[in-house]
């Protein structure tokens, strides 16, 4: 290809940054990133936000490389075979190129009262807001958080270690990731923190009231705030614009994370589902996608095969107030083992990693390339093998 060539990037949480600044590596490219928001928004950080300790969000220009060009604004429409993107304000932006991130949200849920009386935190709008009614509530107010994954035990932790007098509603299982020996570890600490643990067959929210949680085993539980925190969903702009999705609305790509349906098309983060196989939703799987989604867009322009996608995991940062976290070990097909490290050293780990992510996006910009990822997966490509092997028996 020749002559210079255009990439817009929707989307500016950690892949759609990582991408946008490892694109900058050809001169011959100009970037465009379309973000709704003026600032970065640390979301491993939201929990924090809620609690009061941090404020979640850095600017732009800290992050970006000189040469991506930022654009506030929200995409409404993807035109493939036109080539461009219609943005809410009106404008349309043209590409030559399109990196898909806009990342993740809150889920809808079918459960009565949710939508009128709990609380959502998956957005930094949304913890911004729980924070002030959190603030504007009696300190002896009861607080229910619903859900048990990372996110319901970081505020539940965080707003227990404040003083308040939290349930945590787990549905099932505290720490559905976690390894037993991890879990028992995490909820010795929730107990000293002061946080109410409910498991089990009875602990699942029927209906969320103004004042009430009420639970399958006929329960009525007291909360004055009520936070959700049970499952998170993608926006639905790829399906809208007539791209295919999966059932969660995450758009389908091969290995190279390229669309199904059209190759000048890459996702990249938690929207992505490589195979219809997608990884993890997490922070730490979004800056290696990010990256190589930007590295399949630069093979392509230099007329080379991209590669396929090769990501393992090191586990799960899992912070427990302020002074406490428990770094959960996996094996690097995401699966949890049974060793973990704990405590205030858990805790200036979970610390590191989340100021770690942003010095990697500001690596990036200065040197555009500089992101490696150790972490490899050899048992994907088999589940691949095996999946493709299926296919063409049942056929």
């Amino acid at each position: 290809m020749t002559g210079n060539t255009d990439v817009v990037v929707i989307g500016g949480g950690y892949a759609g940054v990582l991408a946008a600044n490892r694109l900058t590596k050809r001169d011959d490219v100009t970037v465009t990133l379309i973000n709704p928001r003026s600032a970065f928004v640390e979301r491993v950080r939201l929990h924090q936000v809620v609690g009061g300790s941090h404020a979640a969000v850095v600017d732009y220009r800290e992050i970006l490389g000189e040469r991506v060009q930022l654009v506030v604004d929200t995409v409404a429409r993807i035109d493939a075979p036109g080539r461009s993107v219609a943005l809410a304000s009106g404008d349309t932006v043209g590409y030559d190129h399109l990196i898909y991130a806009v990342g993740s949200g809150s889920a809808g849920s079918r459960v009565p009262g949710v939508a009128e009386f709990a609380y959502p935190i998956a957005t930094l709008e949304e913890a911004q807001r729980l924070r002030t009614v959190v603030d504007a509530a009696p300190a002896t107010a009861a607080v229910a958080v619903v859900g048990a994954g990372s996110t319901g035990i970081e505020v539940a932790a965080e707003l227990a270690e404040a003083g308040r007098a939290v349930t945590l509603v787990c549905g099932e299982v505290l720490g559905p990731y976690l390894h037993p020996r991890v879990r028992r570890s995490v909820a010795k600490r929730l107990a000293a923190l002061g946080v109410s643990v409910l498991e089990g067959p009875d602990a699942k929210v029927t209906a969320v009231a103004r004042d009430t949680v009420g639970l399958s085993g006929g329960r009525a539980l007291r909360s004055a705030v009520t936070v959700w925190t049970a499952g998170f969903g993608v926006p639905d702009l790829a399906a809208r614009s007539g791209l295919s999705t999966d059932a969660l609305g995450r758009l389908l790509t091969d290995e190279t994370l390229t669309s199904v349906d059209d190759v000048r098309i890459v996702a990249a983060g938690d929207c992505a589902a490589p195979s219809d196989m997608p990884l993890r939703m997490s922070c730490q799987t979004a800056r290696p996608l990010g990256a190589h989604a930007a590295d399949t867009v630069l093979a392509r322009i230099a007329g080379a095969q991209p590669e396929a996608i090769d990501v393992g995991f090191f586990g799960q940062c899992v912070a427990l107030g302020r002074r406490a976290a428990t770094v959960q070990i996996a094996s690097k097909d995401d699966t949890a083992n049974r060793y973990y490290i704990g405590g205030r050293l858990a805790a200036g780990i979970k610390e590191r990693a989340c100021r770690g992510v942003v010095e990697e996006l500001v690596d990036e910009a200065r040197k555009p390339g500089s992101f490696t990822w150790g972490f490899k997966d050899d048992k994907r490509r088999q589940l691949l093998q095996a999946k493709q092997s299926e296919a063409l028996t049942t056929r």
